[in-house]
């Protein structure tokens, strides 16, 4: 009878020590709430002083102080994107906050894993906002935290030009998301997680931020990761102070702010509405059309360095285990669906990478033949051939780049994937297995907002991908390797290594295995690697 009492008391204390939906925080107060999945959610965190008036254009500071508890129950409004309209109650430039998920019998001293994951949007939107960690959490068996935020993009968060560099500060992006890593460090284990095994994930242009991140400040260790998650990495080109003072200089003009003795000031006396009237992309110099997205890193030579290329060839990155991925077609979403020749293929090459040569397309051109590409209706007959040309220099080919170095200098905890899951409205509509799709399954297909493909949901031919990428994924967050807790019956994933090269786990439903990067693939990307410094990526 004792020792069922003593026993009934220690269930009780562990239920008092659980962490409590109101977290006290040096700054202010929050109370989120516990759900029925035994999962509890803070969400729209304040991690940031709001980035308004003389803080637009300036790197982010520390939260202030706020009196009493603030409700945690809602999302915080996501940031101004460009060409995305006026602000509206959803979408602000004051929008520096996060949401944290974590098992509701989490307590401080619990010490559980993190994935802090970048959401991407070519830093010009915030386009992964607010998915939910849940799925994630209960794949891992509830032993992860989970936390996604916001951060600025573009004039707002990569606005460059002298006046900038003088009165402000560039690169405010990915500088706000190191503010929220430094957060982490901070106050993480008041959500039950370990400050110590943080795992820095993202995709698209969230997986160029875990590249910048990890090469920041010359790869400068702070201790703020200990892993990466890079889903479709991109490698944008990277544009000096003076080469991205025309940004600076053709929104003053738009805006009206040329007569003005402090432009800067203009701009920033200017409300978000009427700046956002004049926030559109232009073309670079020397290029014929406006690329995809203009905004973007900024090479400062303080926060970036080096051309990212560059930067992973001389080992100047932090250490630690990796993930490097993409998807089969990577750029059939980007390239125009109406390219109809190879003069308006070149082109939009071109426009996302202006100091391309015309040797350099000629050569393109050549590895990269429209004859054997698939045709698709309502499309031009240069589509797909554009698209892939797109996706292996942008994102296919600096990932395997990237996995070569890493085995090149003997650092054997790497990882390589091709996710190549058919839909087959997507494959019927030649969009393929686009860029990005397999967010979907990771976090699960209904923890999205509505984005994964029917055949990814319960009940669809590709629902059983989603516990198998689950269950790689949540190990690798775990214990920094994909196979410690994969899904029974599933491959080993193999690293990549100086041992074991081009070698990578291909995702496919019930075919995952590992396959070797098909020469042809091969010889590509050692092609683009060549030329990656001169496209300053």
């Amino acid at each position: 009878m004792l020792r069922r009492f003593l026993l009934a008391v220690i269930l009780l204390c562990d239920l008092t020590v659980a962490v409590d939906p109101t977290v006290h925080l040096n700054y202010t107060s929050y109370k989120g709430a516990a759900l029925s999945n035994g999962i509890t959610q803070w969400l729209g965190v304040r991690y940031a002083a709001p980035p308004v008036g003389n803080l637009r254009f300036s790197a982010p500071q520390p939260p202030p102080a706020a009196s009493g508890t603030q409700s945690a129950v809602a999302h915080g409004p996501t940031c101004l994107g460009t060409a995305s309209g006026p602000p509206t109650k959803t979408m602000s430039e004051d929008c520096l906050f996060l949401d944290v998920y974590a098992p509701s019998n989490a307590t401080q001293s619990s010490k559980l894993p993190v994935f802090f994951f970048v959401q991407g949007g070519g830093f010009n939107t915030n386009s992964n906002a607010n998915y939910n960690g849940s799925g994630l959490i209960t794949a891992a068996g509830k032993n992860i935290v989970v936390v996604n935020f916001n951060y600025r993009v573009g004039p707002y968060g990569f606005l460059a030009g002298q006046e900038i560099l003088a009165g402000g500060s560039v690169n405010n992006g990915l500088k706000d998301q190191r503010l929220a890593l430094h957060w982490i460090q901070q106050y993480i284990a008041q959500f039950g997680g370990d400050p110590g095994h943080v795992v820095l994930g993202g995709d698209s242009a969230g997986a160029q931020s875990v590249n910048l991140q990890v090469t920041a400040y010359g790869g400068r260790n702070d201790g703020l990761f200990h892993a990466t998650a890079a889903e479709s990495q991109s490698f944008s080109a990277l544009r000096t102070v003076n080469e991205s003072q025309f940004m600076y200089n053709n929104l003053v003009i738009r805006t009206g702010c040329t007569s003005s003795n402090d432009t800067l000031a203009c701009l920033r006396a200017l409300n978000a509405t009427a700046l956002q009237q004049q926030n559109y992309n232009t073309p670079f110099p020397g290029a014929q059309i406006a690329p995809l997205y203009m905004y973007g890193p900024t090479l400062d030579y303080d926060f970036i360095t080096d051309y990212t290329y560059n930067a992973y060839a001389k080992g100047a990155f932090v250490h630690v285990p990796a993930i490097a991925g993409d998807d089969t077609n990577e750029g059939t979403i980007f390239a125009p669906k109406s390219t109809a020749n190879i003069s308006q293929s070149n082109e939009f090459i071109q426009a996302q990478f202006p100091a391309i040569t015309l040797a350099q397309l000629r050569m393109l051109n050549t590895l990269y033949p429209v004859n054997g590409t698939p045709t698709f209706p309502d499309s031009g007959r240069y589509w797909r051939q554009t698209s892939d040309v797109y996706g292996e220099m942008r994102y296919i080919c600096p990932g395997i780049f990237i996995s070569g170095v890493y085995a090149n200098m003997s650092l054997n905890q790497n990882w390589n994937y091709r996710w190549n899951v058919i839909d087959q409205p997507a494959n019927a509509s030649g969009n393929g297995v686009s860029h990005t799709i397999e967010t979907n399954a990771i976090w699960g297909p209904t923890n999205t907002n509505g984005g994964a493909p029917d055949s990814y949901k319960a009940g669809g031919n590709n629902f059983p991908i989603v516990a198998v990428v689950q269950g790689y994924w949540t190990s690798f967050i775990r214990s920094y390797n994909p196979n410690t807790y994969r899904l029974a019956g599933t491959p080993t994933w193999e690293a990549w290594t100086t041992g074991n090269r081009y070698q990578r786990l291909m995702f496919q439903t019930n075919n995952t295995t590992m396959e070797t990067v098909p020469s042809d693939q091969q010889a590509r990307c050692i092609y683009l690697s060549s030329i990656g410094l001169s496209l300053e990526q």
